[in-house]
């Protein structure tokens, strides 16, 4: 009698690894960090993401986390830190939002510059005024030309996957720049759900050897100056400071390729998939689609369900990476489609619509050179200070967007549909 031996695939071992576990989506990002094992973290809490530094700070008293901790006085002193840090080979941890991402706005934009890979979550939160202390995208939103790749997630699994790749994104040496791993306030930071741990083992031999400051190699032994005065109107000046916006302008683009890279070898190593760059969603087959960004997207796909049931020929496309914008991805997405309603959480003050919208007229612009025809389009914007963005809402959504099918003349609708505008 023989007995047959049963070897599991690579997916497969470390699938059965894994620990399942019920946590907020702010445990979900703090276990995350802990799997990626940084060197240092600094923190200061700020709602929504106050109970994520807490728990940080926790796995680290608790013997979880093996990283030195900086309680910092302030947001701005938060970067300050970890930039050091970074400069001297650490791989660096924080995370803020809303008024705590304005308060360390100059460090923010230095990161980027001196091309560190810093990873920090942002919890994402509405503006400071009318008083609000309650999620939105508005914060994330506001910096989104600063430099730092920006992903944004949809579910609290993907928010734990997702910091764990962000390590991986930002110190990858086609990259090497800091990323915003975004997570909505309320929603996800507090929503509570099944999570499945990974091992610590596996994660270790996905993140690969540590080699964080290459680029820079600060050490004592060899003083150098970082960041000096650059630019001006002659010498070498401006020819210098070229190079270096540059080089950040290339190594936004790579991290297009690097994000799908690294998508892939997750899935592959853990048996879990989440669009890299865009999600399609009920796409095949659809007249037209509604455009989504972060946990909204839930409840988005429950109408489009329902509306495909009741013969509607709708889809959804999720964009997951927002900065740098996948305009080569979304354009393939779009093509299939004959309309689109842009579903935003945030406002662009400048052009009367929500941000997400604003960046994808000009996806529509350039698909419109392509083919001839300009493929009609409407902004909506819900919500905002912690609003519920509803499937009833979403309904809504799909009604407005069908109606421009029969309107093969207006190319944008001028004024947005505010969708909590009555509620």
């Amino acid at each position: 009698m023989t007995t047959a031996t049963v070897t599991k695939a690579p997916q497969a071992a470390a699938a059965a690894k894994q620990k399942v576990i019920l946590c907020e989506g702010n445990e979900a990002a703090a276990l995350g960090v802990a799997l990626a094992r940084p060197d240092m973290v600094a923190v200061y809490p700020i709602t929504p993401q106050s109970s994520l530094v807490e728990h940080v700070a926790k796995l680290i008293a608790d013997g979880r986390m093996d990283a030195d901790i900086v309680d910092a006085e302030g947001e701005h002193s938060v970067l300050s830190v970890l930039q050091g840090g970074a400069l001297a080979g650490a791989r660096t941890y924080t995370a803020t939002c809303g008024p705590g991402l304005a308060f360390m706005f100059e460090p923010y934009f230095r990161t980027s510059g001196m091309r560190l890979p810093i990873v920090m979550s942002i919890v994402t939160r509405d503006g400071i005024t009318p008083q609000s202390v309650w999620g939105g995208h508005q914060d994330a939103m506001t910096v989104r030309e600063v430099g730092w790749v920006q992903v944004y997630c949809e579910t609290v699994q993907e928010v734990l996957d997702t910091t764990i790749m962000a390590f991986k994104i930002a110190e990858h040496h086609d990259v090497m720049l800091p990323v915003n791993v975004c997570l909505d306030g309320n929603y996800l930071s507090y929503g509570t759900s099944r999570v499945e741990l990974p091992d610590q083992a596996e994660v270790d031999a996905f993140m690969g050897v540590k080699d964080v400051n290459w680029h820079v190699a600060l050490d004592p032994l060899r003083p150098m100056a970082v960041d000096p005065l650059t630019g001006g109107s002659g010498g070498k000046g401006p020819a210098t400071f070229v190079r270096y916006r540059k080089g950040q302008c290339r190594g936004m683009q790579n991290s297009l390729r690097v994000i799908e890279e690294v998508h892939a070898e997750w899935a592959q190593r853990f048996g879990r998939s989440f669009a890299p760059l865009v999600e399609e969603y009920r796409l095949d087959g659809a007249d037209y689609a509604i455009m989504t960004l972060g946990s909204m997207t839930g409840a988005a796909k429950d109408a489009i369900d329902e509306a495909r049931d009741a013969g509607r020929r709708v889809g959804l496309i999720k964009i997951k990476t927002f900065s740098p914008f996948p305009v080569e991805a979304l354009m393939k997405s779009l093509g299939k489609v004959q309309a689109v309603g842009v579903v935003d959480r945030s406002v662009g003050f400048r052009w009367n619509c929500g941000p997400m919208y604003q960046e994808t007229m000009g996806v529509l612009y350039r698909l419109g050179s392509e083919s001839g025809s300009f493929l009609p389009s409407m902004s909506f914007i819900g919500g905002l200070a912690g609003a519920d963005i509803t499937v009833g809402h979403f309904h809504r959504v799909i009604e407005a967007t069908e109606k421009l099918l029969s309107s093969p003349n207006v190319t944008m609708a001028i004024e947005p549909v505010w969708l909590n505008e009555k509620d």
